[in-house]
């Protein structure tokens, strides 16, 4: 079962440290984690995807309101929330498998962003799944690099 926290923590040195911390001594996994800066410089907004049996996802939840730097948690399910993560794959490519690569990119709505005489580079924002099945498409290419953000998540809107 996965659980995603979204965390507001003072923006201090050494936040992330205790957080990550929190993780360690417990012995929680962390599938995903992303911070950044919010409209207020002094607040940070973590967003930390986290997977295990409904005890411990309840036990990651209150340890973290233990915390002096947090200001605030919610937490919520993958169907309660809009979530997005961006990947970066750089992949080498000659003239036989450079239209498939397009045609992959131009289905799934990536971009190619930079290319040289045998590489290039994609970008892809979608939802973590999707992202997972665009690289899973490029598993016969020869993958050169790959790096991707953690998961970003907000809850879905809902009329009041």
């Amino acid at each position: 079962m996965k659980r995603i926290y979204s965390v507001l923590v003072e923006n201090r040195a050494g936040v992330l440290c205790k957080v990550a911390g929190l993780f360690w001594r417990r012995c929680f996994n962390i599938d995903s984690l992303a911070v950044g800066e919010t409209d207020d410089p002094t607040v940070s907004h973590m967003i930390i995807v986290s997977s295990g049996e409904q005890h411990t996802l309840e036990q990651i939840e209150k340890q973290l309101n233990k915390k002096l730097d947090v200001i605030k948690v919610k937490t919520f399910g993958e169907s309660e929330a809009v979530s997005r993560e961006l990947m970066l794959i750089k992949v080498k490519y000659n003239r036989d498998n450079r239209r498939d690569i397009m045609e992959n990119c131009s289905i799934m709505g990536a971009q190619i962003i930079d290319m040289s005489k045998n590489l290039m580079t994609i970008q892809i924002c979608d939802t973590p799944d999707r992202v997972q099945m665009f690289l899973n498409t490029f598993r016969s290419i020869s993958i050169v690099e790959i790096t991707r953000t953690g998961t970003l998540a907000v809850p879905k809107c809902q009329d009041v």
